[in-house]
């Protein structure tokens, strides 16, 4: 007696059937590595430091990562969030939306100066950068905070603190960080030369050697 009946004959025709149909695509289609990634997202969330304040549009740290971004072909796009004035407040209020609507891989957060400016507390702006960092990784982001240094005229253990509290953050957040995100500009002898008048803001020659200090983190953050 023929140990298949007639429908099961069917079913084993129809599985050896599939497994012949990878060979087949194999054959007659283009290589799954030919296939385009889609373009990564990188969230800036800052302050004026970010936002361009005092330069010709196009020309601070963020217009010009983009720019990099595509002259090494990395398949990434940039959003800048960043509002001038703004403090950790301001910038964790805003994230979630910008989470919800942009859906970034990476979120890079240079927040913190303006809240020292204002005599804010310093745990209270620990606490508002460790809730951004968290929110972005709920939301399936990277995290990189920009660190600041204050002036000597804030004291020599109130600076020092403020200093430290990004690394901490990032420590106790699991992210990356830059310790000081105007290294070589604002600690350097000369260093008015880097600035426009107000003495805070750094010109636009200034603004490649930002980028300078972010981009080994950024590229990090991508893979």
């Amino acid at each position: 007696m023929n140990p298949f009946t007639q429908n099961q004959l069917l079913k084993r025709r129809y599985f050896i059937a599939l497994g012949a149909a990878p060979l087949l695509v194999g054959l007659n289609s283009s290589p799954l590595a030919a296939v385009p990634r889609p373009a990564k997202r990188i969230l800036v969330l800052g302050d004026s430091l970010s936002a361009e304040y005092g330069l010709k549009r196009g020309s601070g740290w963020v217009a010009l990562l983009e720019r990099k971004l595509a002259t090494e072909n990395i398949a990434a796009t940039v959003i800048n969030a960043s509002i001038s004035g703004d403090t950790t407040s301001g910038g964790r209020s805003r994230l979630p939306a910008l989470l919800s609507q942009h859906q970034p891989s990476l979120v890079v957060i240079e927040l913190g100066a303006n809240d020292a400016l204002r005599g804010l507390p310093l745990t209270l702006t620990q606490d508002n950068l460790t809730g951004m960092a968290r929110a972005a990784q709920l939301a399936g982001a990277r995290v990189l905070l920009l660190g600041m240094q204050l002036p000597p005229n804030y004291g020599r253990s109130y600076a020092q603190s403020f200093a430290d509290m990004y690394v901490q953050t990032a420590k106790s957040a699991k992210s990356a960080v830059v310790p000081f995100f105007l290294k070589g500009i604002a600690d350097v002898p000369d260093s008015l030369k880097w600035f426009q008048v107000d003495g805070i803001h750094p010109k636009e020659e200034a603004h490649p050697r930002i980028l300078s200090n972010v981009w080994p983190e950024i590229i990090k953050g991508l893979q």
